[in-house]
Formats: C-alpha cells, sequence, structure tokens
C-alpha cells in the first residue's frame, strides 16, 4: 500500500501531469464563478481533449478542473448572491449577508480555507476507504437511501428560520415540483401540461439561480438609492480572519467535512443534499443559531467545507463498482472507460498507483486553487463596494446565461423567472426558500428509492439495520428540535405573564 501510495505521487508530480492541473485549476476557477455551465458540462467537453493522453496527466486535468470548479463557486455566491453551482447555493444563505456588512474579504478567507480543509479530508477518505470500500458498499442499497434522503429532509426545521410550518409547505411545495416529468413507474407525463419541455422535469440549476440569485438582483434593483450595497468597504485584512475563523472553528470544520465525504459516497444524493444537511447540523448545533442566515461565519465555514468534500466521496463508489454518485462522476466514468480503466477490482489492484494518484491530484489542485483564489480575492472582493445598481446589468446577463446553459433551452429562462418572483414572493412576506430547494433535490430520490425499496423487500425494508440506524438519528433529531423550540417559548411565555401582571 505504501508503496503504491508513492508511486501515484510520483506519477501526479511529472511534469506534464503538472502543466495539465495547472490547466485545469484556472478553468476550473473560472468555470465555477460563471453560474449554469457547471462542472458536469466542462467536463463532458473537455474528454476529447484527453484523447491519447496517458491516465494520470488526463485525470490531472479533468479532477483539477472539477475540484477547483466546485470551490469557486462559492466566490460567486458570497460576492453577488448567486450561486456558481448548483452545490454553493448554501454558501449565499450566510456569505451574501456579510458581503453586505463591508465583510466579503472575511467571508471569501472562510470559504477558501474550509473548502481546502474539505478537499484534502475528502481525498484521506477515499484513500481510507479504498481497502474496505467493498464491504461497505455491498451493504447500501435503495432502502438505506430513501433512509438517508429522509433523514435530509428532517434539517426543514432547522432551515427555516424559526417558522417550522412555513418551512414544512416550502418542501412540499418542493417535492411537487420534483413530480413534474415523466413518471418513473409507468413511463407517463406527469403535471407537463402538454409542454415537452418539461417532460425531463424542471431542473435544479434554473431554480437555484431565479429563487436565489435572481430575488436578490431584483431586490437590488427596487432599493431606494444608489450607494453601495455593503456599509464598508472590503479590506485584505479580513480574509485572513476569515481563515483564522476557520481554524477557529475547527471540529466544525472536520464534522461537515464528514458529512460532505459520507454523503458523497451515498450515489444519487449528489453535493446540493449534503451542503443543505451541512449547514442544518451547524445551525442546531450552533451557540447562536439566530446568526445563521444572517450573515453567521459558522454557516459560510459548514457550505465550503461540505463543497470539495463530497467529491472524494463521491469517486469511491465510481472507483469501486463503476456506480457514479453523481452526474459528474458518470461524465468521469466515461472517462476512465475511455482511458483504458475497469472501475472495479483492477482499479483495486492492478491499477491501483493509478488510483491512488488521483487522490494526490485532488490535493494538489486544491492547494494550487488555494494559492489563485488567495491572489484574486482582493480584484473580486473590491467589485462588492460597486453600487448594486451599477452591477445589475451584468448580474442579468450571469443569470440568463446560467439557466440557458443548464440544457441550451430558452424554456429553462422561464423557469429561472417564475422561480425569481417566487423567491421575491418569499423574501418579501419571510418564508424560507430553502427547504423549497431541499424539497425539489430529495423529491425525485425519496420517490425513486422508495418503490424500489418496496419492489424488493415490501415493507421488511423497514428493520434493515441501516435503515434503523437512521430512524433512530431522525427520531433523535426530532426531539432536539423540539426540546430547544420549547427551551425558546418558555421565557417569552415567563416575559408574557410579567408584563401581564405589571399592566
Amino acid at each position: 500500500m505504501l508503496d503504491a501510495i508513492g508511486a501515484g505521487l510520483a506519477q501526479a508530480v511529472t511534469p506534464m501531469s503538472l502543466l495539465m492541473l495547472l490547466i485545469g485549476v484556472v478553468i476550473g476557477f473560472f468555470v465555477g464563478i460563471l453560474p449554469g455551465l457547471g462542472g458536469a458540462v466542462t467536463l463532458a467537453l473537455l474528454i476529447p481533449v484527453t484523447y491519447g493522453m496517458d491516465p494520470v496527466p488526463a485525470f490531472s486535468l479533468l479532477l483539477g478542473m472539477y475540484v477547483v470548479c466546485a470551490i469557486a463557486g462559492d466566490f460567486t455566491s458570497i460576492l453577488f448572491g448567486i450561486p456558481g453551482e448548483p452545490t454553493s447555493a448554501a454558501m449565499v444563505l450566510d456569505g451574501y449577508p456579510m458581503n453586505k456588512k463591508g465583510q466579503a474579504g472575511r467571508a471569501l478567507g472562510a470559504s477558501l480555507s474550509s473548502s481546502a480543509v474539505g478537499a484534502i479530508f475528502g481525498a484521506l477518505v477515499l484513500m481510507a476507504l479504498i481497502p474496505v470500500m467493498r464491504p461497505l458498499m455491498l451493504g447500501i442499497s435503495a432502502p438505506e437511501l430513501f433512509a438517508a434522503g429522509l433523514l435530509g429532509l428532517t434539517f426543514i426545521a432547522a432551515l427555516s428560520a424559526g417558522s417550522i410550518h412555513k418551512g414544512v409547505i416550502m418542501a412540499a411545495v418542493g417535492v411537487l415540483i420534483a413530480l413534474v416529468g415523466i413518471d418513473p413507474n409507468l413511463g407517463i407525463p406527469r403535471y407537463t401540461f402538454d409542454n415537452l419541455h418539461l417532460w425531463e422535469g424542471i431542473g435544479i440549476v434554473p431554480v437555484v439561480v431565479g429563487l436565489l440569485g435572481g430575488a436578490e438582483v431584483l431586490q437590488t434593483m427596487l432599493e431606494k438609492g444608489s450607494g453601495p450595497k455593503q456599509t464598508a468597504p472590503p479590506h485584505l485584512g479580513g480574509i485572513m480572519v476569515g481563515v483564522k475563523d476557520s481554524f477557529r472553528n475547527w471540529w466544525l470544520m472536520l464534522r461537515t467535512s464528514a458529512i460532505g465525504a459520507g454523503l458523497g459516497i451515498l450515489p444519487g444524493l449528489g453535493g446540493s443534499v449534503s451542503q443543505f444537511v451541512a449547514y442544518g447540523h451547524a445551525k442546531q448545533t450552533s451557540k447562536h443559531p439566530e446568526e445563521f442566515g444572517n450573515g453567521s461565519i459558522e454557516g459560510v465555514i459548514a457550505a465550503g467545507s461540505t463543497t470539495a468534500a463530497k467529491d472524494g466521496g463521491a469517486l469511491v463508489p465510481t472507483i469501486a463498482f463503476g456506480i457514479p454518485g453523481s452526474a459528474s462522476m458518470a461524465v468521469l466514468l466515461g472517462a476512465f472507460l475511455i482511458l483504458g480503466l475497469n472501475p472495479g477490482p483492477e482499479m483495486l489492484t492492478e491499477q491501483l498507483d493509478v488510483t491512488l494518484s488521483l487522490v494526490w491530484i485532488i490535493v494538489l489542485s486544491t492547494l494550487v486553487a488555494v494559492v489563485l483564489g488567495a491572489l484574486l480575492i482582493r480584484p473580486l472582493a473590491k467589485l462588492t463596494s460597486v453600487s448594486g445598481k451599477l452591477l445589475v446589468p451584468f448580474l442579468i446577463a450571469m443569470l440568463t446565461i446560467g439557466a440557458f446553459s443548464y440544457k441550451n433551452a430558452g424554456e429553462d429562462i422561464w423557469v429561472m423567472l417564475a422561480f425569481l418572483a417566487i423567491g421575491v414572493v418569499a423574501a418579501r412576506f419571510k418564508w424560507p426558500r430553502i427547504p423549497l430547494l431541499l424539497g425539489l433535490v430529495l423529491g425525485e430520490l425519496l420517490e425513486r428509492y422508495f418503490m424500489v425499496s418496496y419492489a424488493l423487500f415490501e415493507w421488511d425494508w423497514l428493520s434493515r439495520p441501516g435503515v434503523v440506524l437512521v430512524e433512530v438519528a431522525i427520531g433523535a433529531m426530532i426531539l432536539l428540535t423540539a426540546i430547544r423550540v420549547a427551551r425558546k417559548k418558555r421565557p417569552a411565555r415567563k416575559v408574557g405573564q410579567l408584563t401581564g401582571g405589571l399592566v
């Protein structure tokens, strides 16, 4: 094993591999900043470039781009309130409010440092699980995946800003929206209203771009005055403050990195779910949960550390069984086959050095991204001192490109505009928007895994050990939330009684 680790490092630091890695990092950084294009699309565009390459330089280009793309997506979330990647949606919740407070540098520093720690953590998880991933993956089936998705839905209370009933309603709306498209069981259109574009369902990218980014842009347009949208200019010293904040909250970074890597291993759940789950966990365990959504540095750290940690986890089922954990991993699986690598026993035995080189590529690309990000933070942060109204045309163009490039379909622009309107109304009447996104992400997965679980085991799947373990975790989480809500109501009730007695 140690020989293979050394051989993997030697292949990852050859001149050709390092050159490809640098090219991939630069491409990934700018793709991540532009909303909508996404890592999966860019992976597909880069695969033809790798024809004829040796495997390690090829994956230096592909993985270098993909890992950095996820990290750079957080920059746009913080600076403009527009998620550069669908997996960066949770970063908007606290990163953008910190920007408006004049703490853009601090938020960017915390995001970059926590993302770096998360990426390295995910790579180490991949390395540690290589010897044991086969029995681990054999124990995971549709019932466990359904239970994991249900666990994600229980974080609605933490993401509902104190209005649990509103959060439940918004999550239900999200689940209903997820049902639009072809029924996976009957194969017939469902809630499509004879619109062929809706046969494929409503995509997460136009929804995220409209519901979060578009709503913020429209509110900026409606603001009176033309002053800067933040109260103080960003300063370079704030970057190091953010880095120190990350390492001051090292235990939170490790916990949320573990959540990202763990959920990344489960095929099909995707990065959006892991980031929301990690964010909800951070809020539930924080000593200052009231700060979440208003510029909490803990929220930024939780979202950032999950962003890249999930990638190391997602590679586990892809390498072990050829089961892609996400759309991006499905594209990467195609690259494996094109380059002559067969996922499974071959990559864990004969090609073990190549497999371990992927771990080193993730670590090296993360370190290069940190350097590149540190160099670009200052000019990017200066954009936040520009009047919000002057940036509106640029932001509208970004929104439109982001929505259109998802499927290269003009209909997605209308979808984005529809959810832009929903986002503005929700923000105006203080309805939480994130539960809707969570319901949309999890709705299709929950339906699919429930039907497969029932078809295979009927109701016996409820007693599977993995499912029972998750059921206990869900019960504990609900109980913890109920206790916290009761404690908040008790002081308020006492104050009301005292006030009534005095009056």
